[in-house]
C-alpha cells in the first residue's frame, strides 16, 4: 500500500544532467585537468569534489581560490568550452539506464525536465547532441534562478513550470549540493551516486541507487 501511495504521490520529473544522464563529469574532469595543466598545476581531487554540482561562477571560483589563479571565471570558462568542442562530439554519451527511464516517463505522461547547474548554452547543447532534448518538456538552468544548488531555487523553479507541488516531483541526483537541493525544496529525491559523487551526503534522500534502472526508480514509474 505504501509502494502504491508513493507512485500515486510522483506527478512530475526533474533530472539532474551532469553525471546523471550524461557522462560530463568525466569529461569535465579530463578538460579541468587540462586547463591546469596548461598553468603548471594538478587537479586535485579535494578541489573537485568541492566543485561538483555548483554553478559555473562559484566552481570556478573555488578552482580560482584553490589554484591562486588571475583569470576571471569568465575567462576560465571561456577557455573550457573550447577545450570541450574538440571532444564533445565523440565522446559525450548518455548513462546507463537514461533511454528507458525516459520512455516510461514518457508512456506514464508525467512532465519531465532537467535542471542543471551547467550553463544554458552548454546543457541544451550536449543534450541536444545526445538526443535527449526534445524528449524534455523544458531545461531550467542555474542562471535563471537567484541561488544555485545547494539552494532549493532550481527544483522549486522546476516544479513551478511543471505546475506540480514540489513534494509530487521526483528529483534524481547525483551529487551532494543536488541532493540537498531537492530536499529543502521539498521534492521526492533519489539519489543515483557515481564515481565522483559516491562519498558524498545524501541525507534527505528517499533511496539511493546504483543507477536509472534501480528497482527503486523503475517502480515508481510504473
Amino acid at each position: 500500500m505504501e509502494e502504491l501511495a508513493e507512485k500515486k504521490k510522483i506527478q512530475a520529473v526533474a533530472f539532474d544532467m551532469d553525471g546523471l544522464l550524461l557522462n560530463t563529469e568525466d569529461l569535465y574532469e579530463e578538460v579541468t585537468k587540462e586547463l591546469l595543466t596548461r598553468r603548471g598545476r594538478t587537479f586535485k581531487d579535494p578541489v573537485r569534489k568541492r566543485m561538483i554540482g555548483l554553478p559555473a561562477p562559484k566552481a570556478y571560483q573555488v578552482l580560482i581560490e584553490s589554484e591562486l589563479l588571475e583569470e576571471t571565471w569568465q575567462e576560465l570558462h571561456e577557455e573550457t568550452e573550447k577545450i570541450f568542442e574538440g571532444i564533445l562530439e565523440t565522446r559525450l554519451r548518455c548513462l546507463q539506464g537514461v533511454e528507458q527511464t525516459l520512455c516510461a516517463i514518457q508512456s506514464k505522461g508525467l512532465p519531465r525536465c532537467v535542471a542543471t547547474s551547467s550553463t544554458r548554452n552548454f546543457a541544451l547543447k550536449a543534450l541536444d547532441l545526445v538526443g535527449v532534448l526534445d524528449k524534455l518538456d523544458f531545461v531550467v538552468t542555474a542562471e535563471e534562478v537567484a541561488r544555485g544548488k545547494p539552494h532549493p531555487d532550481i527544483y522549486q523553479e522546476a516544479a513551478r513550470r511543471m505546475g506540480v507541488q514540489t513534494e509530487k516531483m521526483l528529483v534524481l541526483e547525483d551529487s551532494e549540493n543536488g541532493t540537498k537541493a531537492g530536499v529543502t525544496a521539498g521534492a521526492y529525491v533519489i539519489s543515483v551516486p557515481n564515481r565522483h559523487t559516491q562519498e558524498g551526503n545524501f541525507h534527505g534522500a528517499k533511496w539511493i541507487a546504483k543507477s536509472l534502472l534501480d528497482d527503486q526508480i523503475q517502480s515508481l514509474l510504473l
